[in-house]
């Protein structure tokens, strides 16, 4: 896992790069932001026909972030049901070429991607086309004897026993080499089981790749026509989709990694080897549709949504060491997040993370109170302040003590449960 960076370290390398040849759109950036009228400042609801405006009514939250705006990059969404509460950007989408950040933005998702995959499975199951308990080989031929009791709810659980396609030989080609699904499904068929399946958790993208692939099997069209018909254009996301660059020519901002001679962007994407895992692209407003169709039973059957975040984490083994408080489902994590912070809070929260290619997230949804933020960052080396700002800015909204630190890892080195 990536060393992180503090805010001190961070806010050093963007100022220098920013200084260095990117004044001109940071003061743009300011400009923008500043105006915004007192009547775009409060609450509104998500709209399909206007732009994406600024909104900044938790003032706990733009204090914070107004006050070292160098300390993060990207974008944060706050919103209570259909009614949202924040939304600012804060640094640049294109550094060398000083293209500040805005609202409308997008950004890669990385492995909030995954709850996609689940979600089409789940649909093509609604829809009577698979269950989850079907076997791979059902689907997949020919298939690995070792597949035999391989079912699509290990693949899309992390307990498929498959080796991550990061944990194979070659793995540094394979990271930069266009693929396709089919490519994808050979290639996992070539390595042994590392456990029996359903026995053991292991995060997972060779299993989400595979579950991608049967969801074009099932469906009859390529995995991204699938999320288009299914999923985006019925909920007027006519700003996400699959792949290194959208077909309508509107750009995705530059990720960038921290590294010792600064910001540093990521241009080789490649999110073909992470098709069913990590491969679309997004925006704020965008993200918010997908959650509130998701969690607002829009999407699938109470049964469906109920199997999707059930806990499907087989028991501790005495090899492991696991935070028993974070429930596995498909595609999604639930757990106390605020437990990770100081001081912690207990609610509920239905949330994954994503990192790749310069690009670190947090979408998380907290069903009590209908809550849902979003923080989207363009810079790899920011979990610990994506983790951060979406719990002081759920903290705020629910009225719990704004939390000021990250809880201190233990053992030294480990990763914050809740924040892979």
């Amino acid at each position: 896992m990536a060393v992180w960076r503090r805010r001190g370290v961070l806010a050093g390398a963007v100022a220098a790069l920013v200084l260095a040849g990117a004044l001109g759109g940071a003061f743009a950036l300011r400009a923008d932001r500043a105006t915004a009228t007192a009547s775009q400042a409060g609450p509104e609801g998500v709209s399909a026909s206007e732009p994406p405006r600024v909104v900044e009514a938790l003032p706990l939250l733009k204090a914070r972030l107004d006050a070292n705006p160098n300390a993060f990059m990207g974008a944060v969404l706050v919103a209570r049901g259909d009614q949202i509460l924040f939304r600012q950007v804060y640094g640049m989408a294109d550094i060398q070429n000083a293209v500040p950040l805005r609202v409308g933005s997008r950004f890669r998702l990385a492995s909030i991607s995954k709850q996609f995959t689940a979600a089409a499975i789940l649909k093509l199951q609604d829809e009577g086309r698979l269950k989850t308990g079907d076997k791979v080989c059902a689907w997949i031929q020919p298939c690995p004897e070792a597949w035999a009791d391989l079912t699509i709810a290990h693949l899309i659980s992390h307990t498929s026993g498959i080796p991550d396609v990061m944990q194979r030989p070659g793995w540094g080609l394979r990271r930069v080499t266009p693929t396709n699904l089919t490519e994808l499904t050979e290639d996992s068929k070539l390595y042994p089981l590392r456990s029996i399946p359903g026995e053991k958790l292991a995060y997972n993208n060779a299993g989400f790749n595979l579950a991608a692939d049967i969801v074009e099997r099932a469906s009859g069209v390529p995995y991204a026509d699938y999320l288009k018909a299914t999923f985006f254009l019925p909920l007027g996301m006519t700003d996400t989709g699959l792949g290194d660059t959208p077909d309508d020519g509107k750009p995705i901002v530059v990720g960038y990694a921290n590294l010792r001679e600064g910001l540093i962007p990521q241009n080789r994407p490649n999110v073909s080897v992470v098709e069913g895992a990590g491969a679309l692209y997004s925006t704020l407003d965008d993200v918010l549709k997908w959650q509130r169709a998701l969690h607002g039973g829009k999407l699938l059957s109470a049964a469906a949504y109920a199997e999707m975040t059930a806990n499907h984490a087989p028991p501790v083994r005495p090899d492991e060491t696991r935070n028993p408080d974070r429930h596995w489902g498909y595609g999604l994590f639930i757990m106390p997040l605020g437990t990770e912070v100081e001081p912690a809070f207990t609610d509920r929260q239905i949330y994954h993370t994503g990192s790749w290619s310069g690009f670190r997230n947090l979408a998380t949804y907290q069903p009590d109170s209908d809550v849902t933020v979003i923080v989207l960052s363009n810079s790899y080396y920011q979990r610990e302040e994506v983790l951060l700002i979406t719990q002081q800015a759920l903290a705020e909204v629910l009225g719990r003590q704004i939390p000021e630190r990250l809880k201190p890892r233990e053992p030294a080195g480990a990763v914050p449960a809740g924040a892979r």
